[in-house]
């Protein structure tokens, strides 16, 4: 960076929100994709004036910025892969209204998920959106990559709950977008466009988002089949019942191998596939539902079916979903872990293609995630140090694509592109999208300091 840019750069920024020396700044170049390059300066966000000031300092002098939160994410989208600053909100982090009357919270980007919903939950409602991170992942983050998490199956993504947001667009101005309301159609909808583009179309500084009431109570069921047909065949029949789960959970026979030492559940071991349903509403609808799940459920592969009968018992049921990323982190530190989506009917269609070429190349495939969208997480267990392994792994995952792509699916549902996906990108996107996404990308950002390098294929 060119020595007035920073002297500049210290005038705009406090001593103590700003970081130069690199042993500060490295910490802050890498996500959980465990990609990490050096930013040549770290910035803690404090206000939306001043990263106004700061887009503009950065647009004139041609400096990339790229925001922050938690580093949760697993696609090296917060990488500082072309230099430049990091713009962190960890310091950006205060909830500004809470409005029970009209169901809505806004806060700061770099406030939790889980603070967001102890906040809601005070008044008796929540968040839609519960990523398995959702315990330190940030709100901005949930915006850049349109995370969901289990509960997406009934109650929609981060693009279905958000209502308006604030924003720094890369020529420095500030940009109001969607209404308070649930219903508005004037312009164009520049709030779910925002949503999933990872900070390169502008940096979101305050976000109003909708609120649901709190079901009154839930049922929760643990399913295990012989196949994953047949446990596929109970995904689409659960799907067609009048009461949509809250979340519908699924994890392949190979997974729950895995997690067999990680879990206090009974585990069968002839399982070919288990999924987890869980129903939420009133009690009395909920007796209904619970028997109409339970009579969708069963098929000629259903092996079992446990029904929590207290908070204690499905938090033991709910222990073996859990457990599997630890676990995944203990066997294969360095896995490849795609999230890929394909339609529900088609989950047998997947996991029996990720079988076969797991045999083909001699590389275990971990898949679970949720049924009930058709988003599978798909981890290749390798490892990147070994040269010709990396090679082998690589090439599989070409095939995991394609194979998702002949399915109808797409290859992303909620862990977005960054730097791991967007060689891929045009094989799901032709010519003339990627033409029109890009001339989005300079409409908003002319000169490319947006979190640069990220989304589209090189």
């Amino acid at each position: 960076m060119p020595i007035e840019f920073i002297s500049q750069l210290q005038q705009l920024i406090q001593p103590e929100d700003i970081l130069l020396e690199q042993s500060l700044c490295w910490s802050y170049g890498y996500d959980n994709s465990r990609l990490h390059a050096l930013p040549e300066a770290v910035v803690f966000a404090r206000s939306h004036e001043q990263i106004v000031r700061l887009v503009k300092l950065c647009r004139k002098y041609r400096v990339p910025l790229i925001s922050r939160g938690a580093g949760t994410g697993t696609t090296g989208a917060t990488v500082p892969s072309e230099g430049g600053i990091i713009l962190s909100f960890e310091r950006m982090n205060q909830i500004l209204e809470i409005d029970p009357a009209n169901r809505l919270i806004s806060a700061e980007p770099g406030v939790t998920n889980q603070a967001i919903q102890q906040a809601a939950g005070k008044h008796g409602f929540f968040w839609a959106p519960d990523p398995t991170s959702s315990k330190v992942c940030t709100i901005g983050g949930n915006l850049a990559y349109n995370s969901a998490g289990p509960r997406a199956v009934k109650y929609g993504t981060t693009r279905d709950n958000v209502l308006q947001l604030t924003l720094v667009t890369g020529k420095g101005d500030t940009l109001h977008t969607g209404v308070k309301t649930t219903k508005g159609v004037v312009g164009y909808d520049l709030t779910r466009l925002m949503i999933g583009s990872e900070g390169t179309l502008g940096i979101i500084t305050r976000a109003t988002l909708k609120l649901l009431p709190i079901p009154s109570d839930k049922r929760t069921l643990q399913i295990t089949y012989k196949s994953i047909h047949s446990a596929a065949q109970a995904v689409s029949a659960i799907m067609a019942q009048h009461i949509t789960p809250c979340a519908l959970e699924f994890i392949d026979k190979h997974a729950i191998e895995m997690i067999r030492g990680y879990s206090s559940a009974d585990l069968p071991h002839n399982a070919g596939a288990m999924l987890m349903v869980e129903i939420d509403g009133s009690r009395a609808a909920l007796d209904e539902g619970l028997e109409a799940i339970i009579s969708a459920a069963k098929n000629d592969g259903c092996l079992k079916i446990n029904h929590a009968q207290s908070e204690k018992e499905i938090k033991a049921l709910w222990e073996t979903r859990k457990a599997l990323s630890p676990a995944l982190r203990k066997i294969a530190p360095k896995k490849i872990n795609e999230d890929v989506v394909v339609p529900v009917s088609r989950i047998p269609e997947l996991i029996d293609g990720l079988d076969k070429l797991s045999q083909k190349y001699n590389i275990p495939i971990v898949n679970f995630g949720h049924a009930g969208n058709g988003n599978i997480h798909v981890n290749l267990l390798t490892n990147p140090d070994d040269s010709q392994l990396q090679i082998k792994a690589n090439d599989c995952l070409q095939e995991v694509f394609q194979l998702v792509l002949d399915l109808d699916g797409t290859l992303s549902g909620e862990h977005g592109i960054g730097l791991v996906k967007k060689e891929y990108v045009g094989k799901e996107l032709d010519t003339v999208s990627l033409a029109y996404m890009k001339a989005i990308k300079q409409q908003f950002d002319p000169d490319n300091i947006l979190n640069p390098g990220k989304c589209f294929p090189g």
